[in-house]
């Protein structure tokens, strides 16, 4: 499986909130992570947010901070498709970043044909998007608690 994280769901790999584990397990059993290079900033902002606003200590930030930075060869990293992007954002009334990572995810499918694709997002307008893509997401259930199950669609 080749699951595609875009920020909100990548910080939940390196710092501790609500459905961080969840995330984590996904991030274990996937083959491959994706994410848009866009990412990379994303994330350092959000650490250094999290820093100023005493969410997290120095040696916290610098921890997370380098794990990212460690993992980030690591992981499959898509272009930015701005001419795309922009389609996205207008069609579905996504911000510029939302759609950059819609665009980068929906590449995937046809650059590793035969593979499973999973998109994972905790903001629930690009969720709905993606889906509307023709993507395959994860998204959180009640039904047998609050887990993370994929939600195929279109195989």
């Amino acid at each position: 499986m080749i699951l595609y994280l875009d920020t909100s769901s990548l910080l939940k790999v390196y710092v501790k909130e609500v459905h961080s584990d969840l995330v984590r397990e996904w991030f274990k059993a996937a083959e491959a992570i994706a994410i848009s290079r866009v990412g990379y900033a994303e994330a350092m902002s959000a650490f250094a947010r999290r820093r100023a606003q005493g969410e997290l200590d120095d040696n916290e930030f610098e921890f997370v901070s380098e794990s990212l930075s460690a993992h980030w060869s690591d992981f499959v990293l898509l272009p930015v498709r701005e001419r795309k992007a922009g389609v996205l954002a207008v069609k579905h009334f996504l911000r510029g970043f939302d759609s950059i990572h819609l665009a980068a995810a929906s590449e995937l499918p046809t650059a590793f044909p035969g593979e499973p694709v999973l998109f994972s997002s905790f903001d629930t307008r690009l969720l709905g998007a993606a889906r509307a893509e023709r993507l395959d997401t994860l998204h959180l259930s009640s039904r047998d608690g609050l887990v993370m199950e994929p939600m195929v669609q279109y195989g």
